[in-house]
């Protein structure tokens, strides 16, 4: 008889743009492989071919915000049918860049959408699921800000005022606050090596 798989872990990874998570992700990645994990790499907008184009619409085209806010819910109703919960019931850890988490900071937080229209698409689009971890890298926004590689074309967020990243940055740490259980901030100011010292030291707690 074949024994199910033990679920795998769900670990996502959230801050405004320029605060640095990207960075780390692939040093994440390599600590669960090293440890026996068969890792699933992906990301929010994104993660499949019809994701991927939603992303695209809601990183570059104007719109109204609950149509931004709509598309990025679609997106993840596709995400999670077909990359998320497989990966999951294999035994599968998910590590995420970016989850709901970031539609309550931007179209909640920067954008100003009612929270309760975003609850109410949570509650929908996937009512079982959480991350088990989440991993909110905080930067003071002068420091996002300078990380921003000047070198490419900025998506419509980026491009954005101080003011709604101050806000987002707000809906960030308002998250936070109300699900302490999994939401850990990181000091993103703090040298790279000593990041991913508490990182390893997170992470071990979660495998064991």
């Amino acid at each position: 008889m074949t024994v199910p798989a033990k679920r795998g872990k769900f670990i996502t990874f959230e801050g405004i743009d320029g605060a640095g998570k990207s960075t780390h992700i692939a040093f994440i990645v390599d600590f669960l492989q090293q440890h026996g994990k068969t890792v699933v790499s992906t990301r929010e907008p994104g993660g499949t071919p019809l994701s991927e184009t939603l992303r695209e619409l809601v990183l570059h085209q104007k719109m109204h915000l609950e149509t931004e806010a709509l598309l990025v819910f679609a997106a993840r109703r596709e995400h999670i049918a077909q990359v998320i919960e497989p990966a999951l019931e294999r035994g599968d850890w998910i590590v995420s860049d970016r989850f709901t988490d970031s539609s309550f900071a931007y179209q909640g937080g920067g954008r100003g959408l009612a929270l309760a229209k975003l609850e109410a698409l949570e509650e929908w689009v996937h009512p079982a699921l959480q991350p088990d971890l989440t991993l909110l890298f905080d930067v003071p926004l002068e420091v996002a800000r300078a990380r921003l590689d000047a070198t490419r074309e900025l998506d419509k967020f980026e491009r954005e005022q101080a003011d709604f990243f101050l806000a987002t940055r707000q809906g960030y740490l308002a998250r936070a606050e109300k699900f302490p259980h999994r939401i850990i901030i990181i000091d993103s100011t703090q040298p790279i090596a000593q990041i991913q010292q508490r990182l390893t030291t997170i992470l071990g707690q979660l495998l064991n």
